[in-house]
């Protein structure tokens, strides 16, 4: 059989075996991954129950193209302003969860007899946990619309950005073969550096190109735009010594700013899903369960250190970012496995030669392990929280155990206008330093060269001052950038001098620094091309600066590059706003109000058990809303005052996590109860002029006579909860609608 051939049969057993395990862990409600991983063991070269795969190199290369989809398609549900919306709390919390298990795996390793590099890239291999398995265990058992859920995902979008640096600092450290402070801070600021400079570059570019050219757009031919780009990206990443993983998850992140992105991320799904398989399929064929047997010590040893130190640094992150022990908990429970990215790191370690075989097979099988415990341990995660409350010390538990700050709708602290300002001045000094930098970098490269080649005659001096003049030419619109205020910064300026006129000064102060930083840009271009006396060289300094403040005026029109880029980065905000005015608006105040549904167990010695709800100050005392019973096969919704509640109802409960909490501590219910999320739908529906209920008081609405039941509405900045009977709907009101699920979508869509 020819070399092709072989493939194909390669090929052939891989998805053929895939496909049967995975259905395999479907029927057993396990993650398809442990499908995929088993299917490896099992076609693999170590067991030998078929006549095995021919051409492991092709298969290796395949499962590259594997991770590159994977980081693709991570990249494309990843976003940086989302990145910014999870806010502190996500960020603190990785961050600690990833610096506490990145130093306990070195330390294990180290205790283990490991090399300093392979305790090195333990660590890196501890701290990730697992997006797909955390994602799909949320959604199976009726988890995301659980307070606790955003933080988690927020958490793990930003252990995903920290594990693409961290493989880039670790493909570093491996070629270096030595750890040099000096080198790793290069390495950090030269990989901020790209980042930046792609990201800025791709977002003008890009979605320009995409929007001028929308029209021809078909799906195929969106298919091989986006693809080709992913490709041209991991080549630019891999000529600049940088994994093929970071180029793909970069171009993917740009692409989800776009007005295409969501078309891309279902164009190229199938082919992540194949080439996933495939990558997965890889990983298990280099398990040697021989292996697993005789290094079963230092697995059962990684897996206790994965489980308790996730649950530690996890807790303690969620503690330090202002969340509550209900909230850390759930975290850290849900947070104690293994993820995608410790199978990359691993094969990474193996690859470049700096990991002894056996620790690959060794962390498979860690990964294994805890993603299979995965879901038992976030169902315990109830009862965890109650053996706390038990053990903790009262003191401890009080200092631990308040409200989380995200749970007031008003309680964000304003940033000063000062703070605001300094901010907005570094972001606009950082992101024009990059561009600036990347043009003389450019210059310097290759215009020299290329001057050679067209000028071959010419002086050298002649030379260096046409480097000079097309460089500044160049540089000009981004010189501009940096020495003007954009509107945010003159608006915060204006308003700082009208409060106090001595805050002029160190307005002006950084407007002239932020010019003097231009004008160094400007002279290092000359002094670096054109040979000048220091007199000559402060003439042209002083005349560059003139020449700017008289010329200014002509300046504006490069701001149009900025605006471009602007447009691009909102575009898809941009077109909600256009679509649908009210709802855009109103959207983004919904994220500060956390109400949900919660399901609570009636307990028999409640002193509530056997009465009316009318009789029952829920309202009153808790705020919440009863808006359904569940006995036994019986279902009540939107249960009226005359409902008797009975030891053992569960009662489904809607409204703030403090007000969840006042109706537990009232009703003297037990914990929360597991399972899927109830049947009736909860949804805010953003009314504009033409909704029905627009103009309508609730007592004239009829909302329970649809079996349905407001529970708080929106109106500007003000949330009112438990609305009277003669409230009027206005346009703009985001109304808070539980119920019947096809009567809350009539509402929801009735005009």
């Amino acid at each position: 059989m020819s070399e092709e051939m072989n493939l194909v049969g390669d090929l052939a057993l891989i998805l053929i075996a895939s496909g049967v395990f995975t259905i395999l862990s479907k029927v057993l409600k396990q993650p398809l991954i442990l499908g995929y991983i088993v299917a490896g063991v099992l076609v693999g070269p170590h067991l030998g129950l078929f006549s095995g795969i021919t051409d492991t190199h092709s298969v290796k290369q395949w499962s590259e193209i594997g991770i590159i989809f994977l980081l693709f398609g991570l990249g494309l549900e990843f976003s940086f302003k989302k990145l910014i919306k999870v806010g502190s709390a996500a960020l603190i919390t990785a961050g600690t969860n990833c610096i506490g298990m990145f130093l306990v795996g070195m330390i294990t390793g180290t205790a283990m007899g490991w090399t300093a590099m392979e305790s090195i890239f333990l660590g890196g291999m501890l701290s990730m946990s697992s997006t797909t398995i955390i994602i799909k265990a949320y959604n199976e058992m009726g988890l995301t619309g659980k307070p606790y859920a955003p933080l988690v995902f927020g958490i793990l979008v930003v252990e995903d950005l920290i594990a693409v640096v961290l493989m880039v600092l670790l493909s570093t450290l491996a070629v270096s073969s030595q750890f040099s402070g000096g080198e790793m801070i290069l390495a950090i600021l030269k990989l901020v550096f790209f980042l930046i400079l792609w990201f800025l570059v791709g977002i003008y570019v890009i979605p320009t190109l995409l929007n001028r050219f929308r029209q021809y757009l078909t799906d195929e031919i969106l298919l091989l735009v986006s693809i080709g780009l992913c490709f041209m990206m991991v080549s630019v990443a891999s000529q600049l010594g940088f994994s093929s993983a970071l180029g793909a998850f970069v171009m993917g992140s740009i692409l989800s700013e776009t007005m295409e992105g969501e078309r891309i991320s279902h164009l190229t799904a199938p082919l992540k899903d194949l080439f996933g398989a495939v990558f997965f399929v890889s990983v298990g064929m280099m398990v040697d369960p021989s292996v697993i047997v005789e290094h079963w010590l230092p697995i059962l040893l990684i897996t206790i250190v994965v489980l308790i130190g996730m649950f530690i640094f996890s807790m303690t992150g969620s503690f330090l970012s202002g969340k509550g022990l209900t909230t850390a908990t759930h975290t850290a429970m849900s947070l104690m496995q293994l993820g995608e990215f410790s199978f990359i790191i691993a094969g990474l370690g193996v690859s470049l030669g700096v990991m002894r075989e056996f620790i690959y097979p060794v962390i498979i099988a860690v990964s294994v392990i805890t993603t299979f415990t995965t879901p038992y341990i976030i169902k315990a995660s109830g009862p965890m929280e109650a053996l706390l409350r038990r053990k903790l010390p009262a003191g401890l538990l009080a200092k631990v155990d308040h409200e989380d700050a995200d749970s007031q709708p008003h309680s964000k602290a304003v940033k000063s206008e000062w703070k605001n300002l300094l901010s907005l001045y570094a972001r606009r000094l950082i992101l024009y330093t990059v561009l600036l930098l990347a043009i003389t970098t450019a210059s310097n490269l290759y215009l020299p060269d290329l001057l050679n080649l067209l000028l071959p005659k010419a002086d050298a001096e002649l030379k260096g001052i046409l480097v000079a003049v097309i460089t500044l030419a160049v540089m000009m619109p981004f010189l501009y950038g940096m020495a003007i205020s954009g509107p945010a910064i003159k608006k915060l300026a204006s308003k700082l001098i009208r409060e106090n006129k001595s805050n002029s000064w160190p307005v002006l102060a950084l407007m002239l620094l932020r010019i003097f930083i231009a004008l160094a840009f400007c002279i290092g271009v000359i002094v670096a091309n054109v040979k000048l006396s220091v007199t000559a060289l402060l003439a042209v300094g002083i005349l560059l600066l003139v020449l700017f403040f008289i010329l200014r005026i002509h300046f504006h029109r490069f701001g149009g590059i900025e605006a471009r880029f602007m447009q691009n980065l909102n575009q898809k905000e941009i077109e909600a706003q256009r679509v649908r005015p009210v709802a855009s608006s109103v959207q983004a105040k919904l994220s500060d109000y956390d109400i949900h549904p919660e399901s609570f167990a009636l307990a028999s010695e409640s002193i509530y058990a056997g009465k009316r709800l009318r009789d029952i100050p829920i309202r009153s005392e808790s705020g919440a809303n009863i808006v359904k019973i569940q006995r036994g096969e019986k279902n009540i919704l939107i249960p009226s005052g005359n409902e008797i509640v009975y030891p053992g109802d569960v009662l489904i409960a809607v409204g703030t996590r403090e007000q969840l909490d006042r109706f537990l501590k009232l009703m003297s219910a037990r914990d929360s109860v597991s399972g899927n999320a109830p049947e009736f739908k909860l949804e805010c529906i953003l009314l504009d002029e033409n909704s029905y209920l627009t103009g309508k008081t609730l007592r004239n609405a009829k909302l329970k006579d649809a079996g349905c039941l407001v529970i708080s509405v929106l109106r500007g900045e003000e949330m009112i909860s438990n609305p009277s009977p003669d409230l009027h709907f206005e346009a703009g009101d985001g109304v808070w609608l539980a119920g019947e699920a096809a009567s809350v979508e009539w509402f929801a869509g009735a005009k």
